[in-house]
């Protein structure tokens, strides 16, 4: 069962340096808790979204049907990362389109929308705002730092960026950084946007339209590579549309160049009109230029174990062999480089048949692997507290 949760904001009037040698102030970040923060504020987990994704992990909210957060199955009472025993915290990334400043915001500086303006943001840029919203909540240390996919790399950079502040980071579905091939599927997402005559340069806000073709090809690529070949077959395989089943019968061949006729053409079609009604474009370039530009190695000549040689945080770090974007070998890197450096590290590879989205679906093993590694965080943490004292005998 879910719970009911209410979505939170918080304005940082200050300026926060940027990366890219720019900045932004007096932002906003959205952001969601669940469960109880504990007297010695030791209980704290910090859980980092994915591209699409946003600070709406867990629960429902009230009136609203099918509001379920996007790790619902993950997180909750009794569920594998218990808020009965954990305090956790979701927060929506700045540029993003759902309720932090993002690109559809108006920059204080101009009085006009950012549009294309919005500075670029990075993994490191997101981890500075999320250690500035737990230093505004008083939370000095995180029990762990938990993602899946860009989540995982935001979880991975915490142990670099924050390495006294955090104890446990659990790294699902992840990599130390993209393949070219991955760099180059977002580029042709990112190139479907631009070249929509409704971008206008990114200023569409101004012009009152938005850029729905280009955002529904991107969405298509996205879920082309999210799932595995089999698992589509499997789901899909060569099925013909009900409607063109009946009027293929005296056919030998079916030509067309605009009508969905194949299975597979109208659930990519749905999830692209779908994602076009609610995404925003501008956000979608920033998010998957940040994805592109996370590299850790790259300041110490590509070598990854000299990267990960300041994290002292314990690891979890979970794959799935079907996983071909976020594929088991890129989990394995990680798993050297902290072996390399002498960290505690498990690591799980799940035979799952479902591509990249494995990380958010019900597989009872993967579930079974977070739910005992959080068991053994809460086991620290009742070692860990202070004893309460005797009462007295009467």
């Amino acid at each position: 069962m879910s719970f009911i949760v209410t979505p939170q904001s918080m304005q940082f009037p200050g300026v926060l340096a940027l990366s890219s040698g720019a900045s932004i102030s007096n932002y906003t970040l959205a952001y969601e808790t669940y469960g109880e923060l504990n007297a010695e504020r030791s209980n704290a987990v910090l859980v980092c979204h994915a591209l699409n994704a946003s600070h709406h992990v867990a629960g429902v909210y009230a009136g609203q049907e099918k509001s379920e957060g996007w790790w619902d199955n993950m997180i909750g009472p009794g569920k594998p990362v218990d808020t009965n025993r954990f305090f956790v915290i979701g927060v929506n990334n700045l540029g993003s389109c759902f309720g932090s400043t993002g690109p559809m915001h108006v920059n204080p500086e101009t009085g006009r929308v950012y549009g294309a303006d919005f500075p670029v943001v990075t993994v490191e840029d997101w981890v500075n705002a999320q250690a500035g919203l737990l230093d505004a909540l008083g939370i000095d240390g995180l029990a762990a730092v938990m993602g899946g996919s860009l989540g995982g790399m935001q979880a991975l950079s915490w142990t670099l960026q924050f390495p006294e502040r955090v104890r446990h980071a659990v790294v699902v579905a992840s990599a130390p950084s993209l393949t070219a091939q991955n760099i180059a599927f977002n580029e042709v997402a990112r190139r479907a946007i631009v070249t929509d005559p409704d971008f206008n340069g990114g200023h569409f806000y101004e012009h009152g339209v938005v850029p729905k073709r280009g955002l529904r090809i991107a969405r298509m690529i996205g879920h082309i590579t999210y799932q595995s070949d089999d698992l589509m077959n499997e789901k899909f395989g060569r099925a013909l549309r009900s409607a063109v089943e009946g009027s293929a019968a005296n056919t030998d061949f079916l030509y067309s160049t605009q009508e969905v006729e194949f299975q597979i053409e109208s659930y990519l079609r749905y999830n692209g009109d779908k994602f076009s009604e609610y995404f925003d474009a501008n956000t979608y370039l920033l998010i998957t230029r940040a994805l592109d530009y996370f590299d850790p190695a790259r300041a110490h000549g590509g070598e990854l174990g000299a990267a990960l040689a300041g994290a002292t945080a314990q690891f979890l770090l979970v794959s799935f062999t079907t996983d071909w974007r976020f594929s088991p070998a890129r989990s394995r890197e990680i798993v050297k480089a902290l072996l390399d450096n002498r960290r505690n590290v498990s690591y799980a590879e799940i035979d799952a048949p479902h591509g990249h989205d494995a990380f958010l679906l019900d597989d009872v093993r993967y579930m079974g692997v977070v739910r005992s590694y959080f068991e053994r965080i809460g086991k620290e943490l009742d070692a860990a507290a202070p004893a309460l004292p005797r009462r007295a005998k009467a």
